[in-house]
């Protein structure tokens, strides 16, 4: 939970300094694309997280890898493995992302379900979450046949869970208290 809380500050210090050179979209374009290079290597994610690899060797890979990448993303690659939490890199590039969406005024709602999501009631959702945030929406759907049926609506801070599991747990939890 201390990674997520420092991670969050890392992407608001580095969303500061973003908005401040105006260089958000620049950001924005180099943060994608190192979520989706780390989020698509093993390997990568095994050399952030490895304490043996040192720090300098841990920068070099990563400046050569964002080759071309803007200088403020430098600088917050720099001051994460200078700072000995390079390990969270992915974790500030997601939380930079949503800061900057919420900052353009859009939220992203992340819809967890057992099966894909027909394209009405996408809608659906995206009224009702519009409706409940007053921001622009997108939904990311992601599907986990785990939950058994129903969905988790997972809003900035804010989650609802409807699914299956969850009731069950509930139920579960109720039984065994009244016992």
């Amino acid at each position: 939970m201390s990674n997520s809380r420092a991670a969050l500050r890392y992407a608001k210090a580095i969303l500061n300094l973003a908005v401040e050179n105006k260089a958000t979209e620049a950001l924005e374009k180099d943060m994608q694309n190192i979520v989706g290079t780390i989020s698509g290597s093993v390997e990568l994610r095994e050399m952030l997280t490895n304490p043996v690899v040192k720090g300098a060797a841990k920068k070099e890979a990563l400046l050569a890898i964002f080759k071309g990448c803007s200088k403020e993303t430098e600088g917050a690659i720099s001051m994460l493995v200078d700072n000995k939490r390079v390990a969270m890199l992915n974790e500030v590039a997601i939380k930079y992302l949503i800061l900057n969406e919420k900052l353009k005024g859009k939220d992203i709602a992340h819809v967890t379900t057992a099966v894909p999501l027909t394209a009405d009631l996408e809608k659906k959702i995206l009224a009702k979450v519009t409706e409940m945030t007053g921001n622009k929406v997108s939904i990311e759907n992601k599907i986990d046949e785990s939950i058994l049926g129903g969905f988790v609506l997972r809003v900035g801070d804010l989650q609802y869970d409807a699914s299956i599991v969850n009731k069950l747990s509930n139920l579960k939890r109720e039984f065994t208290s009244s016992l």
